[in-house]
């Protein structure tokens, strides 16, 4: 097992309850630059070391590969989420009792990992979030202005979802219980699979528990367009979110619009009856509404089935 310490400097060893062993995975594409000195970092508080490499263009496999730590690779970038389900089914394989995920990036600090799987080891959580903004005056780890804007929006959104009153859904540094690892399984490809653990770790009952974290962006290069970002996490959440509840939220909208519709027609007929002439623009509004109606109803029963479906396949 490897060997830590906590914050206060007090020596400890990872105690799992089977005696698996604490993986550390780390998704990362493109990363020649700082990937060495994660993998140095972690590898004192970890058992084992995974890098999933999606599909980089540049040395960020060869070099995690020469430190001796494992690598699965990918032969294209397939996006976060698939990253992070690969490192979530490798951990499976080799018996984790807990998994870590660490950015690729070098924005979280290897030294909190200890702090970070301690409520999993103690059975007190199924999901621990490394939280950058746990605490009102935190948001200056996140640096510029529209990054804390947009990881408020995002968390506020999932919160709405998942009801888990989280201060942070978008840190990537997080801690699995083995319990959690059969549990979870994302569809998302993309960043959106940060919000998805959270909505299933709602779902299937799970433990989740937020601890102050350190980030560190000075050195970090941001690839990726923020608002694209973002843009991707709330219509990943959106989709989500619908495909749970398709009848609250496309069957009623579907009956309003269908109400509207029948109430526009009939007001048609009436200035018809009264004027003897067919307003065209009470008769197009009907016709659109009523299509509409239509579109979100068949959708949101098309929708339930197939969850009842599902559901029935996986009690089976």
């Amino acid at each position: 097992m490897a060997e830590s310490a906590l914050a206060d400097g007090e020596a400890v060893r990872f105690r799992t309850v089977s005696g698996g062993p604490l993986v550390v995975g780390i998704p990362a594409h493109n990363e020649e630059k700082s990937i060495a000195k994660v993998v140095v970092s972690v590898r004192a508080f970890a058992d084992r070391v995974v890098v999933c490499d999606d599909g980089s263009s540049d040395l960020t496999g060869t070099i995690a590969e020469a430190l001796g730590v494992e690598v699965i690779r990918h032969a294209a970038n397939r996006g976060y989420g698939v990253a992070l389900q690969s490192l979530f089914t490798r951990a499976k394989e080799l018996g984790a009792d807990v998994l870590v995920t660490f950015d690729g990036d070098g924005q979280h600090l290897a030294e909190e990992i200890p702090a970070l799987v301690k409520p999993v080891l103690k059975g007190e959580a199924d999901v621990v979030i490394g939280s950058r903004l746990l605490h009102e005056q935190e948001g200056e780890k996140l640096g510029v202005w529209y990054r804390r804007a947009g990881v408020k929006l995002i968390t506020t959104v999932s919160n709405a979802a998942s009801e888990l009153g989280l201060k942070d859904a978008q840190s990537g540094f997080r801690a699995y219980s083995c319990h959690a690892l059969d549990c979870l399984c994302m569809s998302e490809d993309g960043m959106g699979a940060s919000v998805e653990v959270l909505l299933q770790a709602k779902k299937h009952g799970l433990r989740v528990k937020e601890i102050s974290a350190t980030c560190n962006y000075d050195d970090v290069e941001n690839s990726t367009n923020p608002v694209r970002h973002g843009a991707s996490v709330l219509m990943t959440l959106l989709k989500l979110v619908v495909e749970d509840n398709p009848l609250v939220f496309l069957g009623l909208p579907g009956i309003l619009a269908l109400t509207l519709g029948g109430a526009f027609g009939a007001w048609m007929l009436r200035l018809y009856t009264i004027e003897h002439r067919i307003v065209t623009n009470w008769a197009l509004a009907s016709i659109t509404f009523v299509l509409i109606g239509f579109f979100f109803l068949s959708t949101a029963i098309t929708l339930y089935a197939i969850r009842r479906v599902e559901e029935r396949v996986k009690s089976s």
